[in-house]
């Protein structure tokens, strides 16, 4: 069964997320640290589109509280184009992402997961709250 890819797409990191094969629930994959490069990332999601036969791309969009587009959309906007020409017989879809880092921050507070983990998590948390918000409203 094909699955839904979750991204939440940064210039250093992107964390990444992926459906259980039934597409009822999220988990989180991977933090992909691409230093600004989005060749890496490009070649990274390739090898996971592969290996799970990712059929859909939901990724985070950056927005304004007020629902505007942000800086970050552009650069979001100009990725999603890379998506798009490399994976063209994926769906590409966007999701709206806000608070989503401040709920990752959150949840690991709450778990009680220390700093330096945090950092190197908190993408891959976030994919995963992008991924579960799209799901939720597809159900």
């Amino acid at each position: 069964m094909s699955r839904i890819l979750g991204i939440d797409y940064g210039e250093a990191r992107t964390g990444v997320a992926i459906t259980d094969p039934l597409g009822f629930t999220a988990q989180g994959l991977e933090t992909i640290n691409n230093n600004g490069s989005d060749k890496v990332i490009l070649r990274r999601i390739a090898e996971i589109v592969e290996e799970y036969d990712v059929d859909k791309i939901v990724i985070g969009y950056p927005i304004n509280m007020d629902g505007t587009a942000s800086e970050r959309s552009n650069k979001t906007d100009e990725f999603i184009h890379k998506l798009k020409s490399r994976f063209n017989t994926i769906e590409i879809i966007r999701e709206d992402e806000r608070l989503t880092t401040v709920e990752a921050h959150k949840t690991m507070n709450e778990l009680d997961v220390n700093k330096k983990k945090k950092r190197s998590i908190v993408d891959t948390v976030a994919a995963v709250f992008i991924l579960e918000s799209y799901i939720n409203k597809k159900q």
